[in-house]
This record gives C-alpha cells, structure tokens and sequence, in this order.
C-alpha cells in the first residue's frame, strides 16, 4: 500500500474499501481535503463534514496531510510515511468548493466566508445603498461585508435552486444559458439603487457580465461590483476542472479592462493579504501554515510539467519542487 501510495503525486484525497478493511490516504500537503467521523463503534471517511451530519455520524477530526488511515474490524490505525511537510490545504475549499455547514479549521465554511467580506469591507471605498450577493455562493460574503459596513443586504437577486453551478458547467453555451435559468433580478429592491454587488469570484466574467447588465435592465443606478478573493490568474491541477489560462479573464486582462466587460462602475478584488487574515493565517508571517494558493500566485505545491500552451496537462505526471519540501 505505502509503494503505491509513493507512487502518486498532486493533490488527492483516496478512500479504497476492501473485504476487510477500509482505506483513506491524502496527499502529503494536504490540499484535497478527508475527514475521519464515527457512527457507533464505526468509524466513516468522508471529503467533508456535512456528509457525516447526514448519516448522523460524530466528526472525530481531519486526516493529516500525508496520512494513511487503515480501518479493520472497528479499529483504526495511521500510518504516517512521508517526511514531515508544511499542510497547504487548496485555499477554494473556503471560498466555494466546500459546503458552508461544513467545517474547516474548527469553523464552518460559512464562518469563514462571512470573515472575508468582513475583509473585502475593510478595502472597501465606494458608498452605496445596499448590498447583493450573487446567490447562493456569494451569499456569506456579502452578509460579512454588509454588516460590518451597516448597510443594508438584500437579495436583489433570485436564484433558482434547479440549476446547477456555472463555474463548472462544461460548455459555454450551457453556462450561458445557465444564468438566465438560474437568477432573476428582484426589481423592486434594486430600482434607483447604488448596489454593491458580491460575488465569491470571478472566473471567465460571463456570468458576472449578464447579471451586471440584467440589474441595469432592472433599473439599478450604480452597480459595483466587489469579489470575496484575488484576481484568478492561473488554473487548477489538482483535480478541479477550472479553466486554462488563456479563458481565465484575470490572467488576460487589466482590472479596468475586466471593469469595461462585465460592464460594472467599479471593480474591487479581495487582497491576498486580506484573504489570509479572513481565514485566520497571516500571509507575512512564514510560520503559519500556508494555503495552496497557485489560483492567484502561481505558487503550486506541486509543479505541473509538460504544459501545453493553454496551459492543459498533456500527462498526469507532476514533479514536487525542493524549496516546498
């Protein structure tokens, strides 16, 4: 099982289940995420938390990065045989990946999310009337945001809980129709308002272009838009189907040029700094644990090799970069 397990490499989180035994492994920076909770004398592995309150199962707490959990006959046993390494949890799995009853790091991802608009608050310079996420992910950021600033949140926009995500729909044509099924703006909230209007991030900038233009159409005066994380300049190798570079409009355009497309009076990204300090670390200080944050540094734990030039992997194969050991 060890030999296999060296064998792999990037970001993953296993579960294997035998005749006798059951099996969890992740990766040794632990950026995909597996936790470890009991029902009875059982024990469950599961990626997140929300999964136990399902079944009614009690959270026992996080595999380590770099663990192997072996189960057989109601006990458990960790193997631990990788070197020693600096956790780097993927930092999206607060932002959005993650359910928001879910728990990371002792909080629920809504408790998290809802500190990052507290800091996209405090880097905030616009005036506005109200406040409108972009439901249903943007929703926590907002509240964060809004509470601390004292204006007024409000759900200036609809959703309609059929659709899926557009971030991850896989075709163009689908995620565009994708926001016209799944949001509606609330006329009567928005009319004559100063909106400030957020969102968890910004990917391609087509779903945030059509809703910036379906508030104007509802009679928004100002839209600005504000997004709970940094500009996304590179994608995602560890088993995320996020887009290559050249579709990513951060990794392309200018902050005023990506204010011109989505067509918004204002456009405000979270810092990095901000992000660290919303989640509870400190971006400046080299001993606290570190997040997987190559989306917006291009900083990968794991160094993908033989790119294309839209940056698609042409192998699997990934090489681990000394200065992260």
């Amino acid at each position: 099982m060890v030999d296999a397990v060296f064998q792999i490499q990037g970001g993953y989180a296993l579960v294997m289940l035998t005749q006798n035994s059951l099996i969890g492994v992740r990766d040794p920076f632990g950026i995909r995420p597996l936790v470890i909770g009991k029902l009875g004398n059982s024990y469950v592995l599961a990626s997140e938390t929300c999964a136990l309150d399902i079944i009614g199962a009690k959270f026992v707490r996080d595999v380590e990065n770099g663990e192997i959990i072996l189960i057989e006959n109601d006990k458990l046993e960790s193997i631990k045989p990788y070197p020693p390494k600096k956790v780097r949890p993927c930092v999206f799995e607060y932002i959005y990946f993650a359910r928001p009853d879910s728990i990371l790091d002792g909080k629920t991802a809504y408790e998290h999310r809802k500190n990052i608009g507290v800091e996209l608050a405090k880097e905030n310079d616009i005036e506005a009337d109200i406040v409108v996420p972009v439901p249903d992910s943007g929703n926590a950021a907002a509240l964060g945001f809004a509470q601390h600033l004292k204006i007024n949140y409000e759900h200036g926009l609809i959703r309609n809980h059929y659709v899926g995500r557009t971030f991850i729909e896989p075709s163009q044509k689908i995620r565009s129709l994708g926001v016209k099924l799944k949001l509606n703006a609330n006329q009567t909230t928005i009319k004559d308002k100063r909106i400030i209007l957020i969102d968890d991030s910004l990917v391609r900038g087509t779903t945030s272009h059509k809703i910036v233009k379906m508030l104007y159409d509802a009679g928004a005066k100002e839209v600005h838009v504000k997004i709970a994380c940094p500009e996304i300049r590179y994608p995602d190798f560890y088993g995320v189907d996020t887009p290559t570079k050249k579709e990513l409009l951060a990794a392309n355009k200018t902050n005023d040029e990506i204010c011109e497309y989505i067509g918004a009076k204002s456009l405000k990204f979270l810092s990095l700094e901000g992000l660290y300090q919303a989640i509870g670390f400190d971006k400046r200080n080299d001993t606290y644990p570190q997040l997987t944050d190559h989306y917006f540094t291009g900083d990968y734990p794991v160094k993908p090799i033989d790119q294309l030039g839209d940056n698609k992997i042409t192998q699997l194969s990934l090489l681990s970069t000394a200065s992260n050991n």
